[in-house]
C-alpha cells in the first residue's frame, strides 16, 4: 500500500534513499499516521509536524548507537514507525499495544521515556556525559518542541549543558508556540555560514591560536555581538547569551534543509542548538487549520477530517469545573483562574473568554503556576489553579513551601485524577491522595459526582484556612443534574452516610462511591456505604463509630492504596487500638499501563464487579 514505507523495518533501511525518496517517505508517514490515528486516536498534530525532523535524524545519525531524546513524547510517532514498530503502530495506546510515548522497555531505539514535558535536555545531557565518561563516541540529540521550552526544567538543562560543554545537539521544533516568528532570508544566510565546515574549522584554528587570554575574550565578545545582531530577532540570542552555539532557523518541514543542517552539525562538538520552524499538523489540512483541536482529535474520518463524536452519557467533569468557575467569578471579583497550558483540557476556555483579565495561562510551568497562585492569594485574590493530577507532581515543593506553609487559600483543582486511560503510566493521577494527605494544613477532597464538584468548589471559595485541593476524574460524570445545583457550603472534614449496613462498611472517596453503592445495593441491610469526600481532614468521629459497629471495613479509592484512604483508615485504627478487618481497594503498587479507563478500573479492582466479589468474601457468601 505504501511504496517506500512498507520496506522500512529499521532506520538503516532509509540510509540509501535519495532526497526525492525521503520526501515521498515523509508523505507516506503522514498518510499512515492519519490512517491509523483515525481508528486508534492519539496525539496527531505534533507528530505530523515533526516528520522531517525525525526522518532527517534517522538518515544522518546511527540509531540506536546514537541517541535521540524526545520532548514532548507525543512528537515521536514517526520515530516509532521507522524503528520496527510499523505494524504495531496500529495498536497505538490500546490495551496490550504500544505506548503513545517513548518507553525504554518498548524498544532499544527509545533512549529515554517521555510523557511529561521539558525533560529532554537534562536527560540528553546525562546520556552525553555518560558516554563521555565511558569512552563511547555516540552522538546525543534532544528534540524539544510543542511548547516544552516554556518549562523551567528546559532552561535548567540549557544552563547546565552550556556550562558542561557536553557533545549534545538540541533540535528546537518551533511550531509557533515556543519561539517568535522568523524574519526573512537573513537567517538562511546565517545558517549556511554557521554550519559551514570551512567556517567552523577556521573558527577553531583562530580560537586555538588566540590561546586563553584577554585577546581571546575580546574576540569572543566581538563575535557574539556581531552574530547577535543577525540572530536577535530569530530567537537565537537567548541561546547565544547562555553560551550555546545557535544555528538557524531553517524550514523544519523541508527534508533537504533538515538533512543538510544535521549533516553539518553532526561533525561539530559541544552544546549546539538547531532552530527548526515547523507547522503543527503539517500535511493534513484539517490539522493545519485547527492545530488545537487536532492535537488529540479522537476518532475521525481520514478522508474528510470529520470527527466522530462518541456518545457521552453525561457531562464531563472539566466542563462542570469550567462553567462553575464562571458562576463563582460572576459573584466574586476576587476569583481568578490559572492553568499551565491546559485551558481547553481543563475546561477553562469559557472562563478565559468571559474574564480575560482574570485568566492566566502560564505555559507548561506547573511550579510557577503554583507559586504565582500563592502570590495572588497573598495579595487578596481567590485563585483556582487547574492542573492535571499527574502534572501537579512537578510542583510538589511549591505546594508545600509556597502555599501550605504560609496557609494561603489557593484552590487546586486536579483534573484527570485516578486512572486516565490510553495516555498510560505517565499520566495516571494515581498519587495525589497519598502525596497531598501528608502535607500539614491542607484540605484534600474528591466529589462523587458533578453536583458535588459544584458544592466543593463553592466550599473551597469560602475556605480561608490554607490550600484546598479538589481532585476529580477524566471524562464524564455520573449523569447527575448540576447546572442548577445550589451553591451550598459543605462542612469541611465531614463524611456522609449514604447507606446503612450492619456487617460491612464501605468507606469510599470520589467516583468510587458510586460503584460501592451499586454493589452494596445487592446486599441490603448488610453492607453500608459512606462517602468520605474529605480525605483530609478525615471524619474520625464517623470512622470510629463505623469501626466499632461493623465486622469488616472496605476502603475504596481511585488512587494508590499506599498512603491514601486505605492508609488513613489503617493509621487511625492502629493508633486507637481498634481491631476490625480492613481490606483496601485501589490502585496497587505499580504503574498502570495504557488501556481504556474501564479496563484499568477492572485491573485495579475498583469496578462494581470487584466490590461485589469482596463483599461476598466478607459476608462469606459462596458463588
Amino acid at each position: 500500500m505504501y511504496e517506500l514505507l512498507d520496506r522500512i523495518d529499521s532506520p538503516r533501511d532509509i540510509k540509501g534513499l535519495s532526497i526525492a525518496e525521503l520526501k515521498k517517505l515523509c508523505d507516506e508517514l503522514r498518510a499512515y499516521m492519519v490512517e491509523c490515528c483515525a481508528v486508534t486516536p492519539g496525539h496527531l498534530g505534533a507528530s505530523l509536524g515533526a516528520v522531517e525532523l525525525i526522518v532527517g535524524y534517522h538518515y544522518v545519525f546511527d540509531s540506536p548507537e546514537d541517541r535521540i531524546v524526545f520532548d514532548v513524547g507525543h512528537q515521536a510517532y514517526a520515530h516509532k514507525i521507522l524503528t520496527g514498530r510499523r505494524e504495531a503502530f496500529r495498536t497505538l495506546r490500546t490495551e496490550g499495544g504500544i505506548s503513545g510515548f517513548p518507553r525504554r522497555d518498548e524498544s532499544p531505539f527509545d533512549a529515554f521515556g517521555a510523557g511529561h514535558s521539558s525533560t529532554s535536555i537534562s536527560a540528553a545531557l546525562g546520556l552525553a556525559e555518560a558516554a563521555r565518561l565511558q569512552g563511547r563516541h555516540e552522538k546525543v540529540v534532544a528534540l524539544i518542541g510543542d511548547g516544552a521550552l516554556t518549562g523551567g526544567l528546559a532552561y535548567e538543562g540549557l544552563n547546565n549543558a552550556a556550562a558542561s560543554k557536553a557533545d549534545i545537539l538540541i533540535i528546537l521544533n518551533d511550531n509557533g508556540i515556543s519561539i517568535e516568528k522568523d524574519n526573512g532570508g537573513v537567517h538562511g544566510s546565517l545558517l549556511r555560514l554557521t554550519t559551514s565546515h570551512k567556517y567552523n574549522a577556521l573558527k577553531n584554528r583562530v580560537w586555538n591560536i588566540m590561546g586563553t587570554g584577554s585577546v581571546r575574550n575580546l574576540l569572543q565578545r566581538w563575535t557574539r555581538a556581531a552574530k547577535s545582531f543577525l540572530v536577535r530577532r530569530s530567537g537565537g540570542d537567548i541561546f547565544e547569551s547562555m553560551g550555546l552555539r545557535y544555528f538557524g532557523p531553517i524550514d523544519g518541514n523541508d527534508i533537504e534543509q533538515v538533512v543538510v543542517a544535521m549533516q553539518r552539525l553532526k561533525g561539530l562538538n559541544g552544546p549546539r542548538v538547531l532552530h527548526c520552524k515547523t507547522v503543527k499538523g503539517k500535511g493534513y489540512a484539517p490539522a493545519e487549520a485547527d492545530p488545537v483541536t487536532w492535537h488529540a482529535p479522537g476518532k475521525f474520518n481520514p478522508a474528510t477530517g470529520e470527527r466522530i463524536a462518541g456518545n457521552r452519557p453525561a457531562d464531563r467533569y472539566q466542563d462542570v469545573f469550567g462553567e462553575t468557575l464562571c458562576r463563582l467569578a460572576e459573584a466574586d471579583q476576587r476569583v481568578v483562574g490559572i492553568t499551565p497550558a491546559m485551558s481547553a483540557g481543563s475546561g477553562m476556555t469559557c472562563f478565559a473568554e468571559k474574564f480575560p483579565a482574570r485568566f492566566f495561562d502560564v505555559g507548561i510551568e506547573e511550579e510557577h503556576a503554583v507559586t504565582f497562585a500563592a502570590g495572588l492569594a497573598a495579595g487578596g485574590m481567590k485563585p483556582f489553579c487547574a492542573i492535571y493530577s499527574s502534572f501537579s507532581q512537578r510542583a510538589y515543593d511549591q505546594i508545600i513551601h509556597d502555599a501550605a506553609m504560609q496557609k494561603l487559600p489557593v484552590v487546586f483543582c486536579f483534573d484527570r485524577a485516578g486512572v486516565v486511560g490510553e495516555d498510560g503510566a505517565t499520566h495516571q493521577g494515581a498519587f495525589d491522595l497519598a502525596a497531598y494527605r501528608a502535607i500539614p494544613g491542607i484540605t484534600v477532597s474528591a466529589p462523587r459526582n458533578e453536583a458535588e464538584l459544584v458544592r466543593l468548589m463553592y466550599t473551597a471559595l469560602r475556605h480561608e484556612d490554607g490550600p484546598f485541593i479538589i481532585r476529580y476524574p477524566r471524562g464524564c460524570g455520573e449523569g447527575v443534574s448540576w447546572k442548577d445545583a445550589a451553591l451550598e457550603e459543605l462542612p469541611v472534614g465531614k463524611a456522609e452516610t449514604l447507606m446503612e449496613g450492619s456487617e460491612v462498611a464501605i468507606v469510599a472517596i470520589g467516583p468510587c462511591v458510586n460503584r460501592a453503592l451499586e454493589a452494596a445495593a445487592k446486599f441490603p441491610g448488610k453492607a453500608g456505604v459512606y462517602d468520605f469526600r474529605f480525605l483530609k481532614p478525615l471524619d474520625e468521629e464517623l470512622l470510629d463509630r463505623i469501626a466499632r459497629t461493623h465486622t469488616h471495613i472496605i476502603t475504596m479509592e481511585d488512587g494508590t492504596l499506599k498512603g491514601g484512604l486505605f492508609g488513613a483508615v489503617g493509621e487511625y485504627l492502629a493508633a486507637h487500638d481498634i481491631h476490625v478487618s480492613v481490606k483496601g481497594l485501589g490502585i496497587p503498587d505499580g504503574f498502570v499501563r495504557h488501556a481504556t479507563q474501564a479496563a484499568q478500573r477492572k485491573e485495579c479492582g475498583i469496578d462494581e464487579e470487584s466490590v461485589e466479589k469482596i463483599l461476598k468474601d466478607c459476608l462469606q457468601i459462596s458463588e
